[in-house]
């Protein structure tokens, strides 16, 4: 096997795009050079710099293939044309079952060929985000490509990208590659990857992003450390740092102490957004009046002007985001709202203004449903968008919301509205804490459920391929907050409030096409869920609580729960805590072995009913008692009448654990039916099948069993 080295030297390569250079590079390169690649190709990558290393075998023998031509007797048309395609003569081909066939032997491909002739396909093509072409010819890369550096089994293979007339810059595969721009400027020779990795660092250059990273992480915790300091965790900004610098110098700077009462947020944004600084604070959260930046030299005099400039140009930054701050409390909050009937939330859903009137309503209507005062839920739902027409927020857009909620503070507003008009955003992500306070909960929920009824309603849902407008993340939210809150909430009824928002401030609803591609997918589906909506707004919402209960089963499923268990807990259910709650029990009766049991019955009965049904049935209706002769049959119908009792109880009272007992029960007098039992008994069989009709009818009340797949050996 032969090592492969392969390194693309360029200018500097925007850090956001380095990662996945990489592994197109890897990813290509394995295909292009299959037939001899044996070691999948592992990628490295830096501000300068893409490359893989991997292993080739030196040659490799490629067999036989066989091209089936023309019939015999076709016309010379026909003939010519595949033997020029071929490249080949009438006399290499022979007859086989009545056509003309090209054998082509096996050839010998060596490594050294196929890089040479693979590899300036490859760099022609590659995939960047965005390229540019430099000078006459018409390459195009991310940026002007300086150098490539091919290497086999320690031999430079010159790869010539020229292409005909265009000579492609003259750039030709070399063993050749470049240290660190300033401290070790100029080409070195290149034997190795061994020998690569171990002269860059000799030139102030670590290869690996992970080991640039590192030096960062592990440098600027030590140093805010030895100050008493921690870092703000920040691993987006880590990872762009890395792209950003080949010999990473960790070093602190001061922030003056005029600047210290800005609120954090606005700090760690300016200094993280302009200038790509880590934000520190003291052990207890307050910010420090210290930040980290991270250098590209070791400079002689250990840093101190680079931080000078660095401390004079943050001042500037700052000075900046103090103008924004106090302009912006110069006014209430009520006075940006005027300015957000020029911003548009989106072309076919209004301005954002009328969307702040669909929140005060939406959030009036949630707030008795998760605790909240009225009057609060919806001055907060009034002001939450109004930070948008802000100067700070104009500067950073990272900031919206949290600005409102120190500006709804500094005028004097409740601290429960400012806190929710703070986190109404929430949760941003997987790792985001939801909002408890029940005014902030009907806020956010008001937020991301308007978010849904508004883009569904105009057909912009998600795909297969796109989520442009973040409706899982939106979904995903409101799941997250009903269940770590505990809510009780009638999702298809509050959707259906959130539809009846949007004629109120945007006369969307006249156009007859608002909202029917969903009602009328989910009336084909079936029946819409029973409400107090009319039946096309049912339709609707049932549409869009489909959506929300499928991101349910995706986020139980990654927890770890069985999908058809918790399938089989939604049914008609829209009630987030209650299908929890009953997935549970339900999970709890399936661990038993009365339970499996009890699902094999289950199963027995509706595949009998399914047949017998497509007889003569359905078989409904009461059972006649008087009918029941025997003894089994008898205890089964007396078993299923304490049950049904029992699991009626148990559902009222949201008791499932209790209603997956009494089905339990049921498992002795159901064994003993099926085993002493002719269920086909000519003089008994419609009786014995209504009997089985009503016994599958009560354990179909606590759960749809039918969508639960067995478990390993189960006795029926």
């Amino acid at each position: 096997m032969a090592e492969l080295l392969i390194e693309l030297v360029t200018e500097e390569i925007p850090a956001r795009m380095q990662a996945r250079a990489a592994d197109d590079l890897c990813r290509l390169a394995a295909a292009a050079l299959a037939p001899l690649m044996t070691v999948a190709p592992q990628g490295f990558h830096g501000p300068r710099r893409i490359g893989l290393v991997g292993e080739m075998a030196l040659s490799a023998e490629t067999p036989a293939k066989e091209e089936r031509g023309p019939r015999l007797g076709a016309p010379e048309q026909a003939l010519a044309g595949f033997l020029k395609k071929h490249n080949a003569t009438r006399e290499q081909l022979v007859e086989q079952n009545g056509f003309l066939v090209l054998v082509k032997p096996g050839e010998t491909i060596t490594a050294e060929a196929l890089l040479a002739r693979a590899l300036p396909d490859l760099l022609w093509s590659f995939p960047w985000p965005k390229s540019m072409r430099w000078g006459t010819s018409q390459l195009t890369w991310v940026r002007p490509l300086q150098r490539v550096l091919c290497l086999l089994d320690g031999r430079s293979v010159p790869v010539a990208l020229a292409r005909g007339e265009d000579g492609a810059h003259g750039l030709v595969g070399a063993a050749i590659s470049e240290g660190h721009r300033v401290h070790a400027p100029g080409p070195f020779p290149v034997t190795s990857a061994a020998e690569h990795e171990a002269e860059l660092r000799e030139r102030f250059v670590l290869r690996d992003a992970g080991a640039r990273m590192a030096v960062i992480r592990e440098g600027i915790t030590a140093l805010a450390a030895a100050e008493g300091l921690e870092v703000v965790p920040d691993e987006g900004l880590l990872a762009e740092v890395a792209g950003l610098v080949e010999w990473p110098v960790p070093l602190l700077g001061r922030i003056d102490d005029a600047f210290m009462d800005l609120p954090p947020e606005v700090m760690r944004t300016s200094m993280r957004v302009n200038q790509r600084y880590f934000a520190l604070r003291h052990p207890d959260g307050r910010a420090a009046p210290r930040f980290a930046l991270v250098a590209n030299i070791a400079a002689s005099d250990g840093g101190a002007a680079l931080v000078a400039g660095n401390e004079r140009v943050l001042r500037a930054r700052l000075s900046d985001a103090r103008f924004f701050w106090d302009q912006d409390r110069k006014q209430k909050l009520e006075d940006f709202l005027p300015k957000l009937e020029d911003v548009t939330f989106h072309a076919k859903l209004g301005t954002q203004r009328q969307r702040v009137e669909r929140l005060v309503r939406l959030a009036g209507h949630l707030a008795p449903l998760v605790g909240a005062d009225v009057a609060l839920a919806e001055r907060a739902a009034l002001l939450c968008k109004a930070d948008l027409a802000s100067g700070m927020v104009g500067e950073f857009p990272e900031l919206q919301g949290v600005m409102g909620g120190y500006y709804a503070r500094a005028q004097g507003e409740d601290a429960r509205v400012a806190d929710a008009i703070a986190q109404h955003y929430r949760p941003l992500g997987p790792t985001d804490a939801v909002p408890t306070e029940p005014v902030a909960v009907a806020v956010a929920l008001a937020d991301k459920l308007d978010q849904l009824a508004g883009f569904f309603a105009v057909d912009e849902r998600p795909t297969g391929s796109g989520d442009p407008y973040a409706l899982r993340r939106a979904a995903l939210g409101v799941i997250r907050m009903v269940r770590e809150n505990g809510l009780r909430l009638n999702l298809a009824d509050v959707m259906g409030e959130a539809f009846f928002g949007f004629p109120q401030s945007t006369g969307t609803t006249a156009r007859p096409e608002f909202g029917m591609s969903v009602a009328t997918e989910r009336m084909k589906a079936g029946a819409p869920p029973e409400g107090r909506h009319p039946p096309m707004v049912a339709a609707f919402a049932g549409g869009v609580l489909d959506f929300l209960l499928d991101r349910l089963r995706v986020q139980l499923r990654a927890e770890g729960a069985r999908h058809d268990l918790v399938a089989a807990s939604i049914g008609e259910d829209d009630d987030i805590t209650r299908i929890l709650s009953r997935a549970a029990a339900l999970q709890s009766l399936m661990d038993t072995e009365a339970g499996k049991n009890l699902l094999a019955a289950y199963k027995r009965a509706q595949n009998i009913l399914r047949i017998e049904d497509k007889k003569d049935g359905p078989h409904q209706g009461p059972v006649d008692e008087a009918a029941l002769e025997a003894p089994e049959e008898r205890a089964l119908n007396a078993a299923l009448t304490q049950a049904e009792g029992a699991v009626k109880a148990a559902l009222a009272a949201e008791d499932f654990p209790a209603a997956m007992a009494a089905l339990a029960a049921l498992r002795a007098p159901t064994d003993d039916f099926f085993e002493k039992t002719l269920v086909n008994d000519p003089a008994f069989r419609k009786n014995r099948l209504r009997l089985l009709s009503r016994l599958r009818s009560a354990m179909d009340r606590v759960a749809d069993l039918s969508k639960i797949e067995a478990q390993g050996n189960m006795s029926a």
